[in-house]
């Protein structure tokens, strides 16, 4: 079994800050990407930010130097620091990840919980 398990999310002011961490446990042999995402009342889910195993990264426009994403591979565990937070960045984020549970097998997506995040104006 594999879990993703994220903390961090809260409540916080418009240009406040808060980090949130998703750590992967259980059978794990390798991950590949890992990524969050979030989906905001009445939207579609998103992209936020993805990350490698080799530390390539990418972001959405809309956080693209506001949020970075950062993980440690030795701790199998993804961050996302989020600065400058907005009222649009409300949202319920998701820790995304690629896992393979042993050798030769093929890399599977596993998904947390969830945690809120809401900014107030």
């Amino acid at each position: 079994q594999v879990q993703l398990v994220e903390s961090g999310g809260g409540l916080v002011q418009a240009g406040g800050s808060l980090r949130l961490s998703c750590a992967a446990s259980g059978s794990i042999f390798s991950i590949n990407g890992m990524n969050w995402y979030r989906q905001a009342p009445g939207k579609q889910r998103e992209l936020v930010a993805g990350i490698t195993r080799g530390g390539s990264i990418n972001y959405a426009d809309s956080v693209k130097g506001r949020f970075t994403i950062s993980r440690d591979n030795a701790k199998n565990t993804v961050y996302l620091q989020m600065n400058i937070l907005k009222p649009e960045d409300t949202a319920v984020y998701y820790c995304n990840a690629w896992i393979q549970v042993r050798y030769g097998v093929a890399f599977t997506s596993y998904w947390g919980q969830g945690t809120q995040v809401t900014v107030s104006s």
